[in-house]
């Protein structure tokens, strides 16, 4: 997204219901409770969102989803949980360490379908650092946010990353014609 859509104060909502989620959720605690009356708007509507945490800037988890189908208030505090909690690469976040974390909020607009012919011609049409990429083969599939292009600037690179992720050969992009999408997002942070 090159406009922010989420105002300044939303921002700020968001990002305090995170880190109130992750310190419940860490203890073993209900989460915030939401009461879409006292959020704006923009909050109330359905929002895809990715929560991702950090410790000194290295991953500690990463949860979100890639398409909207609840409130983006209510989504936000789900996946902050789940990425302090639930991200099965990780152990989850003690409560000791909620102090040491730093939020970043993605929140992500609908996928298009990237319509490609070769592998040159995907390689051609992805941008780095503009789009997440959803890489589909059959009921597997696997995303990378548009700020992990940061840490694989190369497009082979990138591509063969996710295709890992998403279990398969890393090469696969290379040798079969996958459904690639791609999406925008508008991040903020702590």
């Amino acid at each position: 997204m090159n406009k922010q859509t989420i105002r300044d104060e939303d921002r700020q909502i968001l990002l305090e219901l995170a880190r109130r989620s992750i310190e419940a959720a860490t203890r073993q605690r209900s989460l915030p409770q939401i009461h879409l009356a006292d959020y704006s708007p923009d909050l109330q509507s359905e929002g895809a969102s990715f929560v991702t945490l950090t410790i000194q800037g290295v991953l500690r988890g990463c949860i979100g989803t890639l398409e909207a189908y609840q409130p983006l208030v209510k989504d936000v505090v789900e996946h902050a949980a789940a990425a302090a909690t639930e991200d099965f690469r990780f152990m989850p976040v003690s409560p000791s360490e909620v102090k040491l974390i730093s939020i970043e909020v993605s929140i992500l607009t609908p996928p298009d379908k990237l319509e490609y012919v070769s592998m040159d011609d995907l390689l051609s049409k992805l941008i780095p650092g503009e789009s997440g990429v959803i890489l589909k083969d059959g009921h597997r599939r696997a995303t990378f946010l548009p700020q992990v292009w940061e840490q694989l600037p190369e497009k082979e690179e990138f591509l063969s990353h996710l295709c890992s992720k998403m279990g398969a050969a890393p090469n696969l992009w290379k040798t079969k014609n996958l459904e690639v999408f791609t999406y925008q997002v508008e991040e903020f942070h702590e």
